[in-house]
């Protein structure tokens, strides 16, 4: 595509932090190794949008046991009947072979050593075991809220782990349709489309591996496998956000969509919700119920924080035009516009309308009412954990510790990534390893905002320089809910 080939510095800072916060989450992931930069730079237009500017060439080393993809059994795709393009191995079977027999035999052993008389059981237990793997990986990103951005098939790691860190993202406040990747226009890699795309990757790499495993078997598999590996890890991560240690109730998975629901009506902070859910006392009187509702308002979005996410995105002349071309000719409108576009821009004009005439008062209380309807049913559930077990005050200790370890603290969040950015473009690279420590314990609250020192030759004029410039920005503690600025943050 007529590239340079070349990393930069703020793309290599994002997936060295963020590959290392997946670890110490305890999502499979490759890891990073180190960051090196240097003088050398390449021009890069960030926003597509006809703005270059230059920036400095980083490598970044990542590990993993192998960097096979879906898409590297992809080289062998025969002609496509439309489009003429193939795979540069194609009709290469003898190749296909090796690889799947390496794969096989290097990373799923235990497969290997249980079926080493029959390829096709051998082959079949292998895509049972990707297919699970893979539906739990997407099952963990979903219960932190983690947006990968691009998961075409070249993006998805033939041993399950999270790979190629490109326009990724946390979700602050929660949407279900968030897209974090700003060249997304279709929200093809949407947060809730990531279970069902994954699935559709998965099929996918079924297709590459035929003859060796025969579509009828790896179809049923993944039939069979995907969707109940995946409701069912992801409603075990579920109650142990909430603390459900005891039991496993089929109304388990209603309560989780109804928080999910209030925390969509909410604008709710996706992580400093469910951390603030452990302090949450079955007992609590109305006026401590009071005060429990107030912090958890104070992580709903503001009346300005939705004016920004609700803003129209489209030129009311553009949107004008389209709507007549839909009813005038609505075959060359399927050509360059969807449907369903258009009618996300008309509910978000009718949601900014709204808010104009919504003060803060009113938005308060409307929360407060939300909160409070899910809390009672949340009591009602945790009353019967109680009522399960001998000793309430040992379940309350376990039900607080089981929801610290699950609901993070510290998110690699893109404003807190951009701060590090904009540090190291300055030569103070001290907040990105300031970061990193945060990341690496992210279950746990810091003490205070500290400085990583830097090395000694690494100090002087250039960090004074980067000092001056994060003092523009907002220096909140970085598990608070993010600054107005950072909904304005895009990645590409």
């Amino acid at each position: 595509r007529q590239a340079d080939g070349r990393k930069v510095l703020r793309s290599s800072i994002r997936e060295f932090l963020c590959s290392e916060a997946m670890f110490h989450l305890g999502i499979p992931t490759t890891r990073a190794g180190t960051c090196v930069t240097s003088d050398s730079k390449v021009v890069r237009d960030i926003f597509y949008d006809g703005n270059p500017k230059s920036e400095r060439c980083t490598v970044v080393l990542r590990i993993a046991s192998t960097f096979i993809r879906f898409g590297s059994f992809e080289i062998f795709k025969p002609i496509d009947e439309y489009t003429g393009r193939k795979g540069p191995s194609v009709n290469r079977n003898d190749i296909r072979i090796q690889m799947l027999d390496y794969v096989i035999s290097t990373f799923y052993s235990e497969i290997q050593e249980a079926y080493s008389d029959n390829s096709i059981q051998r082959n079949a237990a292998f895509f049972k075991e990707i297919t699970k793997r893979t539906a739990r990986l997407v099952a963990e990103w979903q219960c932190v809220g983690f947006c990968h951005g691009v998961l075409n098939t070249d993006n998805m790691s033939i041993v399950g782990l999270t790979i190629d860190y490109g326009p990724f993202g946390f979700m602050d406040r929660y949407d279900p349709e968030h897209i974090c990747n700003g060249s997304d226009n279709t929200g093809r890699y949407a947060y809730n489309k990531q279970p069902e795309i994954c699935k559709w990757n998965l099929g996918k790499l079924a297709e590459a591996l035929v003859p060796e495993l025969p579509l009828e078997i790896s179809e049923l598999i993944l039939e069979e496998e995907y969707d109940a590996e995946f409701e069912k890890h992801y409603l075990q991560k579920m109650r142990k956000k909430l603390g459900l240690i005891q039991l496993e109730l089929e109304e388990d998975s209603k309560l989780v969509s109804e928080l999910l629901e209030t925390m969509h009506l909410t604008g709710g902070d996706f992580t400093n919700i469910f951390c603030l859910l452990s302090s949450f006392s079955v007992d609590s009187d109305p006026s401590e119920l009071e005060d429990f509702l107030e912090k958890l308002t104070s992580q709903c979005a503001s009346v300005e924080e939705l004016k920004v996410a609700f803003k129209p995105q489209m030129d009311p002349r553009q949107l004008s035009m389209m709507l007549m071309l839909a009813q005038s000719n609505p075959q060359l409108f399927a050509l360059i516009g969807t449907k369903a576009n258009i009618n996300k821009e008309l509910e978000r004009i009718e949601q900014f309308s709204k808010l104009q005439q919504l003060t803060a008062a009113d938005l308060l209380s409307r929360n407060k009412r939300h909160w409070k309807e899910w809390l009672e049913k949340y009591r009602v559930r945790l009353q019967k954990e109680i009522e399960s077990v001998s000793d309430a005050d040992a379940w309350n200790t376990e039900h607080v510790k089981v929801m610290n370890s699950n609901n993070p603290k510290y998110i690699l969040r893109n404003y807190i990534a951009q701060n590090a950015i904009e540090a190291a473009e300055n030569g103070d690279f001290s907040e990105v390893r300031n970061v990193l420590k945060l990341l690496e314990n992210p279950f746990q609250e810091a003490e205070g905002f500290r400085e990583v020192k830097e090395d000694e030759e690494e100090e002087g004029a250039t960090a004074t320089a980067a000092a001056c410039a994060q003092e523009t920005r907002s220096r909140l503690p970085y598990c608070s809910k993010p600054p107005l600025w950072a909904s304005e943050l895009c990645v590409t």
